[in-house]
């Protein structure tokens, strides 16, 4: 087995988030601050050009049981070195793609109102620019912004979410903005019709009557071809949260849950959407150091890179 030429030096392991910001020119980025990062395999750090832009956005302050999440974007971009730009399930190499990693938001530790905020002002400025928003996750409450962002620019927007947790709490213990609530907080403005929730396996009694009444609950058994009948030809936002995989392939996250699915089953759900109107995704969750193998940061690099090229099948 040929193992591939590293493509770049790694210039900061996850454990440096204790180090002063290298804070980014904005002059070819965002206005948002930005820390400087290992750029994602085959990425430019200009916006010129680009159909899609990855950032980080490395927060973990709602984390319920383990934290860890902010090291989720430092550890996909490290690992992304090791595995190819070519990927033989879309048929579609990276390097055939303009696409910019303009690094990691940088968000302030303890204040969430203002974390929201940034992320979603930075979302706005991608829009603004025509430019796909990809966001790199931290937990899944960073999602709530991303989605705000998408539905002030595409009202009539679909959302499919890919996890293992519906999400759907009012409040938890007593914080209405919680990883936990993300999806409750979304359906107060995206209408939950046009919300998918694929593979949740995890949740309390209320929360799975909350999704048998709003109708968003889809089992694992979806078929592909299913899910893209329903998106359509209507916009769409993809959050996934890495945790609906089964937890022997992916260890690495913050409420790991038995019993989901496989590597290839997510990917053949996101293949399935290759032609639709994508308007930005999310991944979410990955919390690096609860794996020391680094598979789950693999795993999770990998599906970046199916969702690049997925999500930018139409404009290559």
């Amino acid at each position: 087995m040929t193992r591939p030429l590293p493509r770049r030096r790694s210039l900061r392991a996850s454990s440096a988030w204790f180090e002063s910001p290298d804070v980014m020119d904005a002059s070819s980025t965002l206005s948002t601050p930005l820390t400087r990062t290992q750029v994602y395999m085959g990425a430019q750090t200009s916006l010129e050009g680009a159909k899609l832009a990855l950032f980080g956005l490395p927060y973990d302050g709602t984390c319920s049981f383990r934290p860890g999440t902010r090291f989720g974007p430092a550890a996909i971009r490290n690992v992304s070195d090791g595995i190819e730009t070519f990927c033989p399930v879309c048929n579609a190499d990276l390097d055939d793609v303009q696409f910019a990693d303009v690094g990691d938001l940088i968000l302030p530790p303890g204040d969430k109102a203002e974390t929201l905020r940034l992320i979603e002002q930075a979302a706005g400025e991608l829009y603004s620019k025509g430019i796909i928003p990809a966001g790199l996750g931290g937990e899944h409450l960073v999602s709530l912004p991303l989605v705000k962002a998408a539905f002030n620019r595409h009202p009539s927007l679909v959302l499919v979410q890919f996890d293992a947790h519906l999400d759907l709490r009012d409040d938890y213990l007593g914080t209405p903005l919680s990883h936990a609530t993300v999806m409750r907080r979304i359906s107060e403005f995206v209408d939950p019709s046009r919300i998918l929730q694929i593979g949740p396996r995890s949740g309390t009694r209320e929360e799975f009557e909350t999704a048998k009444k709003f109708g968003t609950y889809r089992s694992a058994d979806l078929a592909p071809q299913q899910l893209r009948e329903w998106v359509g030809d209507r916009p769409l936002y993809v959050t996934l949260d890495l945790d609906v995989l089964d937890s022997s392939i992916l260890p690495g996250t913050g409420t790991p849950e038995p019993g989901g699915v496989s590597f290839v089953t997510l990917q053949s759900w996101i293949r399935a959407l290759a032609d639709c109107n994508w308007i930005g995704w999310d991944v979410v969750e990955l919390s690096p150091d609860y794996d020391l193998s680094h598979v789950s940061s693999i795993v999770s690099s990998k599906i970046v890179r199916t969702l690049i090229l997925t999500s930018t099948a139409l404009s290559c």
